[in-house]
């Protein structure tokens, strides 16, 4: 089943307009007052058009657009605050769903429900305030829906935990047909596999319920070493993560960082590689297990320490205001000793890169265990991880995308079979049925016959419904 999206007429305004009657949120076509609002997305170089944006403030209001959209032959696409949208959203219906943001904590079941739209910042805050912590990613403004779907990979409290997604107690959805689903694994087990891990292939989440874990503070921050001590840092690093216990979450990145005012002063305009910890023991333990790694070289700036949960968002220190950028990767099977020095002749001090940043996640523990209520997560037994960032304006976008290509390419001898569908390039789809294995991805084929079989959530890294 191929569809040509484009060929699909404009909304009419009467048609809107029968639309905006049924719901008590907005609905804006191409030059209403907002429209360009609500399409905006976190990455600069990515635009949405679509033919008509609908911002619910009830699941009425979701059941209406999906209604709208069927009735039309349109496909949806749902926007949170849109780090990760595939294409241009051309004559589709755009659900954006930043007014659905409650958030409801159960402290004694260690449990929270969050609406469609709610971001990570928003959960950390409210869970901490209670001595909880949830599996939320290193960029707190990344809504929490399309993360959790995806998968969910905590840079916290990951490797003992497992994914986001293994995590997932119910959710609430608008499936295709416009009716509304609680989910679970008792009511709808098929589709409770399918939804976490299977992104945004089967319905509209409106709601979300998850585990919280007793945790409220971690010895947690970043070692940043000059980049021309990238071999010796990578080495070392791949030596010691092995050993540490799944408490212990971490990462390495080799960066090339911006001259830009965002930019904390040491590291403005610096080329540095970083090792990133996350450490859920003992302050003590923390640091006599990174103390060989202070000691490979004089760092630049060390914020390794004891700190509340509430601050975990520094340890990675990512942008959250919207920029220009483009980014890919891929799973990694094994990092060897070539892989290692590859690793370092593509993006260490030698290398002509332009890449803003490489990074290397080293995964393993609770990732790699199946959880109680198997899931749709393709990516369980692959080790690590590997990121290439590019940053630049959209007339560089042909070069933003060779440097990142460059990077995963010349690691191509290490690829792990399947990907980690949150870390796919944004604009570009890729075949799910290599995201996902062919096993997994018939499974998810079928179900996805049964709840989509029109094909309307398409806008994604797109498992077709099976013929």
């Amino acid at each position: 089943m191929t569809f040509n999206d484009s060929s699909l007429p404009p909304v009419l305004p009467e048609d809107a307009a029968r639309l905006a009657a049924t719901v008590a949120g907005s609905v804006l076509l191409p030059g209403d007052a907002g429209y360009d609002d609500e399409r905006a997305v976190f990455n600069l170089n990515h635009e949405l058009t679509p033919a008509v944006i609908v911002v619910p403030e009830s699941v009425t209001d979701v059941q209406a657009a999906v209604s709208f959209a069927a009735g039309q032959h349109r496909p949806v696409l749902v926007k949170t605050t849109g780090h990760q949208i595939v294409g241009s959203a051309s004559s589709a219906v755009v659900i954006a769903t930043h007014r659905m943001n409650d958030i409801t904590i159960d402290a004694a079941c260690r449990s929270v429900r969050v609406g469609a739209g709610v971001l990570w910042s928003e959960v950390i805050a409210k869970t901490t305030e209670v001595g909880l912590a949830a599996l939320n990613g290193s960029n707190p403004t990344v809504g929490v829906s399309g993360y959790t779907l995806g998968g969910g990979l905590s840079p916290t409290l990951g490797r003992s935990q497992g994914y986001a997604a293994d995590h997932v107690r119910s959710l609430d959805v608008v499936t295709a047909d416009g009716e509304l689903r609680h989910v679970t694994a008792e009511s709808e087990p098929d589709l409770f596999w399918a939804l976490r891990g299977g992104k945004g292939n089967f319905a509209v989440v409106t709601a979300l319920e998850f585990d919280l874990f007793p945790v409220s503070r971690l010895y947690g921050g970043g070692l940043y070493f000059p980049g021309d001590r990238t071999a010796d840092v990578l080495r070392a690093w791949t030596a010691w993560h092995p050993s540490t216990p799944e408490t212990m979450v971490t990462s390495i990145a080799v960066m090339r960082m911006p001259s830009m005012p965002e930019v904390a002063e040491p590291l403005r305009g610096k080329f540095l590689v970083s090792v990133r910890i996350a450490y859920s023991g003992t302050t003590a333990d923390g640091e006599r297990m990174i103390e060989p790694l202070r000691a490979v070289a004089p760092a630049v700036l060390d914020t390794v320490r004891d700190m509340s949960y509430a601050e975990v968002a520094s340890i990675h220190n990512e942008p959250t205001d919207a920029l220009p950028y483009y980014e890919r990767g891929i799973m990694l099977r094994e990092f060897p000793p070539q892989a290692q020095d590859k690793l370092i002749e593509l993006v260490g001090p030698d290398s002509e890169t332009d890449l803003v940043m490489a990074e290397l996640r080293a995964l393993g523990g609770a990732w790699d265990r199946e959880p109680k209520v198997p899931n749709a997560v393709a990516t369980r037994g692959l080790p690590y991880s590997l990121l290439g960032v590019s940053a630049g304006p959209l007339s560089e976008e042909e070069q933003l995308k060779m440097s990142v290509a460059n990077l995963l390419d010349g690691m191509k001898p290490w690829q792990g079979a399947r990907r980690y569908v949150n870390n796919l390039a944004p604009d570009e789809a890729a075949d799910a049925a290599a995201i996902y294995g062919p096993e997994r991805y018939e499974r998810l084929a079928s179900i996805k016959k049964t709840y989509d079989p029109a094909n309307m959530f398409r806008l994604n890294h797109n498992v077709m419904p099976a013929t």
